[in-house]
């Protein structure tokens, strides 16, 4: 009884609390409407704005507009004492309204953790909570209060650059990534001091490029985005996110940052979304190259008639703005409306009432960057759960410590590499690399060797390219052949080889698509040698997306998937190879047996003629030269231990507002503790309209040690047999579903129910 009592007064107590720390509404309107009572024209565009030191823009010209009340948020700066000045000035502005203070903060801050693509692939949800308590932690404490992610794009084109930042193929993976990056970085309450103020974007269909050619255009039909590619975006405003960025490209053939269907009557009429809208950086110049507008002011008028509030980088807010209205182009009343949007926010994170929340000017760059700063063993622990076991013959996995092993690749020592793109305010000097976290690892480092073995390519553009703006990629000047030697030498004195082959970090970055995911020719003669050595060879991928990889694995005694795992990478890495942990992680996208195949994923829609169909001869849908299915299907991972799975089902019917209990019984039968992913997926089998084969909605981790057994329950609801039906209504219709239980999205292992009318 007493337990209940104090569980009675605590939950009060914080429910208060809550109470307590949210903005009442009414009190908002009035110091809102008081406030742009105040604002004159330019002072209201000026909270529209969003910049950048650099070029021009000295940081004297950006405190000097500040004080004037011309910016209304600051991006891309990280230290003391330049964030406090801004803030500084910005309170000796008219109306002294606090700045945003923003940033990219992808996967980590200070600590970088795996690349999103990584750690989706963790399927972890408390693993995702790590890393995006831990990014939001860490920026607050340097000062900044806005950031642009989570990026949910759907991506189903690995040829994209950008598939590195996203989190994969899948509507419902990429929702649960995303819905938990919006919880964990704001929090509950904005004013809360470790409130991180999330941007979702790419808003919309950014990962859906024709081509996967990074700013191509995209073409979508209405229940397509509604059912998949929308969903993300959704789930993420569901839970919370205050504000979100607009994606670069046109859908449909009307530019998103000029495009009110999608801005106004889908963002904000539809789904009721009441925070910011910000553009992305340069689009509302763009709108020009687009064809649909005549230049710069039209333009601008363009983006605030789409619902458009804040201009990114902005150059011509400041400039047009107040003309378009003394014109009459644009009504003082569409500027009041975003500019309240812009206020809101503010008011509700509580910067009215501490503007200079987390900000220290006493704190020097080298403190901010200090290794004691760092959440080592966060990223560890997230690095080693996103590494994904694609190959094992003969259980040549875990290594023994005791053993000579050749460590050898391009990307086996470099610190700038395995930190991944937009890594933040990450500092490559801080990272461990793969060949020291070996060498960490093993009893006696002096058995580890090493050698550089190829460049990355043989193509020099390929580096000026990745060097452009500065020397992140080393490209060594001796001949390929004496590289080669050297690594065959290294090799042949060893046990086991262990490569580590893939792509830059800048080969998987914004602007940084392929045609060819095949390794580089350079990488393929490496491999070729090693393995004629005879030697156990193990090959570590190191890449930003699926890449195409048939012969390679081959080659490969095994293959260890490792993305680019971040500051502590290295160890992750040593950890899984040496089987201090045993790889649990599993693929949130396909991996294509060759680009011809592309797009290639699991939740296609079936046709009149599918695949593999019996009594059907070469009428079928399928590729006369080239397996249909991928080289790896998502959702596939290996353990170093095996697993069964088997289910049931509560009942072989269910009604509109009913549910059933699905029951996996799990069973480790290997001989290591271990952790697998449990993975539900539903196919409705006839409807108004064609349904994809399987659509993943829900998946459970369950960890278990040799021999033992185990249950994880899932509940399918109403909600879950939802779709778009052929007159767009979110409906279910009656009828039989399949339902599947496995370890990926390949398992054949199936159950039906009935869907009743009532």
């Amino acid at each position: 009884m007493m337990k209940k009592i104090v569980l009675f007064w605590v939950t009060l107590l914080f429910t208060g609390y809550l109470f307590a720390q949210t903005p009442n509404n009414e009190e908002k309107k009035a110091f809102i409407d008081d406030l742009l009572s105040k604002m004159t024209i330019k002072e209201k565009v000026g909270q529209l704005r969003l910049v950048s030191v650099g070029g021009n823009l000295t940081l004297d010209k950006v405190l000097d507009q500040i004080e004037a009340g011309e910016i209304g948020g600051i991006f891309n700066t990280v230290v003391e004492p330049d964030l406090t000045y801004m803030q500084d000035r910005a309170l000796k502005a008219p109306n002294k309204i606090p700045l945003f203070l923003g940033f990219d903060i992808i996967h980590g801050h200070r600590t970088v953790f795996p690349i999103n693509l990584g750690i989706a692939a963790t399927w972890d949800r408390d693993a995702i909570a790590k890393a995006a308590e831990v990014s939001a932690d860490e920026a607050t404490s340097d000062g900044l209060n806005i950031t642009w992610a989570p990026m949910v794009d759907i991506t189903r084109d690995p040829r994209w650059g950008r598939v590195s930042e996203g989190f994969g193929e899948d509507p419902y993976l990429t929702s649960e990534a995303g819905r938990i990056f919006v919880e964990r970085m704001q929090k509950q309450v904005l004013s809360d001091k470790k409130s991180l103020v999330t941007t979702v974007k790419h808003f919309a269909l950014y990962g859906a490029v024709e081509a996967g050619r990074e700013y191509n255009t995209t073409d979508m039909s209405e229940r397509k985005m509604f059912q998949e590619y929308l969903v993300p975006y959704k789930k993420a405003i569901d839970a919370g996110s205050r504000a979100v960025m607009v994606s670069l490209v046109s859908i449909n053939g009307i530019p998103a940052t000029g495009n009110h269907w999608l801005l106004t009557e889908v963002l904000r009429n539809q789904w009721h979304f009441d925070g910011v809208v910000i553009s992305d950086h340069g689009a509302i110049r763009e709108l020009i190259n687009h064809g649909v507008a005549s230049d710069a002011k039209d333009a601008v008028k363009v983006a605030i008639k789409a619902g458009i509030d804040i201009s990114m980088n902005d150059e011509y807010f400041l400039k047009f703005l107040p003309e378009l209205v003394n014109e009459g182009v644009l009504t003082e009343d569409q500027i009041n409306d975003a500019c309240r949007h812009v206020l809101e926010l503010k008011y509700d994170m509580g910067l009215f009432n501490d503007p200079h929340r987390n900000l220290d000017p006493k704190l020097d760059i080298e403190t901010m960057f200090a290794d004691n700063r760092l959440h080592r063993e966060e990223a560890r622990d997230v690095a080693r759960r996103s590494i994904v076991l694609l190959k094992n013959k003969d259980h040549l996995l875990p290594l023994a410590k005791n053993k000579k092993i050749a460590v050898i690749g391009p990307l086996a020592d470099s610190k700038r590499d395995i930190l991944g793109s937009w890594s933040g305010a990450g500092r490559a000097n801080l990272a461990v690399t793969p060949l020291e976290g070996i060498k960490k690892a093993v009893k006696n480092p002096n058995l580890v060797s090493y050698a550089f073995g190829a460049n990355l390519s043989d193509d020099p553009q390929l580096f000026k390219f990745l060097n452009l703006y500065e020397i992140t990629t080393k490209y060594d000047e001796r001949p390929a052949d004496k590289m080669i030697a050297e690594a065959v030498k290294v090799a042949k004195k060893s046990d086991v080889v262990v490569a580590f082959i893939g792509e830059a970090e800048g080969m998987a970055h914004e602007s940084s698509s392929r045609t060819d995911l095949s390794l580089q020719a350079s990488q393929k003669r490496l491999i070729k040698a090693l393995k004629a050595t005879g030697k156990p060879l193990v090959l570590a991928l190191m890449n930003g997306r699926p890449l195409t990889l048939p012969e390679e694995y081959q080659q490969a005694d095994a293959m260890l998937e490792t993305w680019f795992l971040g500051t502590e990478g290295g160890n992750a890495i040593a950890d899984v190879l040496f089987g201090d942990y045993n790889p649990s992680g599993k693929l949130p996208m396909s991996f294509p047996m060759n680009v011809g195949q592309i797009p290639v994923y699991y939740s296609y829609l079936n046709t009149g003629r599918p695949h593999g169909t019996e009594n059907m001869g070469k009428y079928t849908t399928s590729y006369f030269d080239s397996p249909n299915e991928p080289l790896f299907p998502f959702g596939f991972g290996l353990s170093y231990t095996d697993f069964t799975i088997d289910f049931s089902l509560s009942s072989n019917e269910m009604t509109p507002d009913g549910q059933i209990v699905v029951t996996a019984n799990v069973e480790n039968t290997g001989d290591k503790a271990g952790t697998e992913t449990v993975q539900l997926y539903l196919q409705d089998v006839t409807a108004s309209v064609s349904r994809p084969v399987k659509e993943l909605v829900g998946f459970e981790n369950i960890n278990l040690k040799p021999h033992e057994k185990g249950e994880v329950k899932f509940v399918i609801k109403p909600e879950m047999l939802k779709f778009w039906n052929d007159k767009m209504q979110y409906v279910s219709e009656p009828g039989k579903f399949n339902v599947y239980v496995g370890s990926d999205s390949t398992t054949k292992d199936k159950q039906t129910f009935t869907l009743l009318d009532k």
